[in-house]
């Protein structure tokens, strides 16, 4: 199970990443765009995600992934329940999601970097 410190260690790994608690939830975020964030009880990790993808990402898998509230249907986001993923599956999602916000140059100075690393 993948816990709020797991996504923490991960995500201060990428750049421009930031932290925030905002009425009592956790927040990462580029700028003033955030990319992953948990319910209140922290069992659930809301997350950047195509808007396009996100209905078949939803029916494929209900048991680990739901819409987000009808109020941020407009977002490109989605919600993962945190006890169903695994380590390796929650990095690559707020990987991702952190690719949707920051600059082309950033992105791709991270992913030489990680190629690098191999």
């Amino acid at each position: 199970m993948v816990t709020v410190d797991d996504v923490r260690r991960f995500a201060r790994t990428l750049p421009r990443t930031s932290e925030h608690l905002i009425r009592d939830r956790v927040k990462f975020r580029v700028g003033k765009i955030v990319y992953v964030a948990f319910s209140r009880d922290e069992t659930l990790m809301g997350f950047g995600f195509p808007k396009e993808e996100r209905a078949a990402l939803v029916a494929a898998e209900p048991d680990r992934f739901l819409l987000p509230r009808e109020s941020d249907l407009r977002f490109n986001w989605v919600v993962a329940r945190l006890d169903a993923l695994e380590e390796e599956e929650m990095r690559e999602l707020v990987l991702e999601a952190w690719r949707m916000c920051v600059p082309k140059k950033v992105r791709l100075e991270q992913q030489r970097l990680a190629e690098q690393g191999r």
